[in-house]
């Protein structure tokens, strides 16, 4: 009796070791947000929340990495990115929807704690809409090289930088649509070494048009100055100094005309009026698929018997013909072949039986000097000994 109990007790106690060890998984509610079409779209994801979440979690400095993708899939959707620098810092979705995303995205973020093995998953509910007043048709991206892509994300960075904005601008009236990486574009990644940012390409819109200052940035005057090495033709310079550093020879403007945006669906009441009866669509016409059939049939037909007929043609009708052929070939030419076909038979026969006679082949049967032929059975006993040319 002891040891069945032993053996009880034995697997309760790895049973609870097993359940002890193994990371349970939180799930937090559902979050909505919301986003509109031609404007930036960004969603902090903070390590706070998280850490709260997990289950036993006492480290508050814990790091914390996050995944992103869509529900049920393995990826974003193309108009949303994720970035988050290392473990210790909060993660950011970002990106600018188009027309073509409205409706409806379903996100799940993963978060896993790496001191505890933890993990926990929200969903997120992103709400794409028209925006009320249409895209900007005036754009302009500016290039800021002493920045990563995570330090322009924050609301109080962009809010910064569409207070630069506005000075070179000369409007209030502006908006950031999107901000990229610049290795997103092509650019190299930087050294490691203090100070050096991969660069991040800000992309603003408004509704009034370009200041003299811009257009003069983009003039061909200041392009090829900025091919010499020099700085274009500018005099705002000033206003994004000392928070960012403009590349103002790869600044870019775009004036983008207005999409007519489409009506939407006129959805019914329903239901049918009175005394109204559904009518279901006629049939299709009925067509005449017999000619259709013959053409498909009987043309391949017709080039593939087409086909043989040229073909035995070439094969039977051409022929040369052996009798032409040996009236167009030597004497010579065609003992020489015939004694090869002779000499072949003749080996096939030795193969078979070794009671045969002397080979043929091993007699004196023409003479190159004379042209006298020999009777190469005539003497069998001194045939072989007959000298081939006269002494």
């Amino acid at each position: 009796m002891e040891g069945p109990a032993l053996l009880w007790v034995l697997a309760a106690l790895a049973l609870g070791v097993a359940r002890a060890t193994v990371p349970e998984h939180r799930v937090l509610p559902d979050l909505r947000l919301s986003a509109e079409t031609g404007a930036i779209f960004v969603h902090e994801l903070e390590r706070e929340l998280f850490l709260e979440a997990f289950s036993g979690s006492e480290d508050d400095d814990a790091p914390v990495t996050f995944r992103a993708h869509l529900w049920d899939h393995p990826d974003l959707p193309r108009w949303l990115r994720f970035v988050q620098r290392d473990p210790g810092q909060p993660g950011y979705l970002y990106g600018c929807p188009l027309a073509p995303e409205l409706g409806t995205h379903s996100v799940q973020v993963l978060a896993y704690n790496r001191h505890t093995f933890a993990t926990a998953s929200q969903r997120l509910v992103i709400s794409v809409t028209p925006a009320p007043g249409g895209d900007a048709p005036f754009q302009a991206e500016f290039l800021v090289g002493d920045r990563n892509v995570e330090e322009l994300l924050p609301e109080a960075a962009r809010d910064l930088f569409l207070l630069g904005s506005s000075g070179v601008w000369g409007r209030g009236d502006l908006h950031v649509i999107n901000v990229t990486s610049a290795l997103d574009r092509g650019g190299r990644v930087p050294l490691p070494i203090e100070g050096r940012r991969e660069g991040v390409y800000v992309q603003v819109g408004s509704h009034s048009p370009f200041s003299p200052c811009l257009a003069s940035a983009v003039s061909p005057q200041s392009r090829s100055r900025c091919h010499r090495g020099q700085r274009p033709l500018a005099s705002c310079y000033d206003t994004f100094a000392p928070h960012f550093s403009i590349r103002w020879c790869n600044l870019t403007l775009l004036q983008v005309q207005p999409s007519p945006t489409p009506p939407g669906p006129l959805w019914g009441p329903g239901i049918l009026g009175d005394g109204g009866d559904f009518e279901p669509p006629s049939p299709a016409a009925t067509r005449e698929l017999l000619p259709s059939f013959l053409v498909t049939l009987l043309v391949p037909l017709a080039v593939a018997a087409l086909l043989a007929l040229l073909l035995g043609h070439l094969m039977c009708c051409r022929r040369e013909g052996v009798e032409k052929r040996d009236l167009e070939t030597s004497d010579l030419q065609l003992f020489h072949h015939s004694s090869i076909a002779g000499d072949s038979r003749e080996l096939r026969l030795m193969a078979s039986s070794r009671a045969v006679p002397r080979p043929l082949s091993t007699l004196p049967m023409f003479n190159v000097r004379t042209g006298q032929r020999s009777d190469p059975m005539g003497n069998l006993r001194h045939g072989a000994r007959a000298p081939l040319l006269p002494q």
